[in-house]
């Protein structure tokens, strides 16, 4: 039995076919103004996000400090079987 030739696959089109993009319309200097910006933005977010996260762990940290200074708190929740230390 004879194989079935396929047709081949229509080519595509190259991009000056397409319809314009923004990308296209743009002028470089202000595409590479704008990725600057972006850039910055990301970095600024970057550092805030970092900023806010060494405060939770600081705040985390001191609550622990005032935690274990509290004789209350040790003794609810220490282990009870004090045969282990005898």
């Amino acid at each position: 039995m004879a194989k079935k030739k396929t047709a081949p696959a229509p080519k595509k089109p190259g991009a000056d076919a397409g319809p314009a993009t923004l990308k296209d319309l743009l002028n470089p200097e202000v595409l590479g103004k704008l990725k600057a910006q972006a850039d910055s933005l990301k970095e600024e977010e970057r550092s805030r996000l970092e900023a806010e996260r060494e405060q939770a762990e600081a705040a985390r940290r001191a609550e622990q400090k005032r935690l274990d200074n509290d004789f209350g708190h040790l003794l609810e929740n220490s282990k009870q079987d004090w045969r282990n230390f005898k």
